[in-house]
């Protein structure tokens, strides 16, 4: 009598497939480009970056005014932006603006312009600038809060519009 040994199937699938995993698996340890990354490459992908956290910031502002049935953004100036130095500088006055002891509403928005900041501040030491220190915050109660939160809202929101016009600027100290 002869014995037959029986494999289990598992056994025989694996040793048949493990030349087709071990392909697979080198082809996801190749790299996603063959270039090496550049300075240029860098520096765009980080502006990119900067675009779409304001893009998501004024996602977040509208999203408030939405919740606090808020009238539409009312017309204001804000200083135009002339390159990553000025920008953080800006930026820096807003978040200022935006920590307000009275309420906690902004403090979605004044988190996403202060990580904004700090992406600014990230790309400007890739890229040698030298920024301004932070302005002094103010520390000022108002007769009507609801109203300087209002305006600060729409600073917040027009400056970070016009950031995508402006993206080209941030490449620049």
């Amino acid at each position: 009598m002869t014995k037959c040994i029986i494999k289990p199937f598992f056994v025989f699938s694996f040793r048949m497939y493990m030349p087709l995993a071990l392909v697979y698996a080198s082809f996801l340890t190749l790299p996603a480009c063959t270039t090496p990354a550049t300075k240029r490459n860098v520096i765009q992908i980080q502006v990119h970056n900067i675009v779409n956290l304001a893009q998501t910031t004024v996602a977040h502002i509208r999203k408030l005014r939405m919740q606090l049935l808020m009238a539409p953004p009312i017309e204001i100036t804000t200083p135009p932006i002339k390159g990553l130095a000025n920008f953080s500088h800006y930026l820096k006055h807003l978040d200022n603006e935006l920590r307000s002891p009275d309420t906690d509403l902004l403090s979605q928005i004044q988190a996403d312009v202060s990580s904004l900041d700090g992406n600014v501040q990230s790309l400007g030491l890739m890229m040698n600038c030298p920024f301004q220190p932070r302005p002094t915050a103010e520390v000022s109660r108002f007769l009507f809060p609801e109203i300087h939160h209002y305006r600060t809202i729409a600073k917040v929101e027009n400056y970070l519009e016009n950031l995508h016009l402006n993206r080209e600027k941030l490449k620049v100290c």
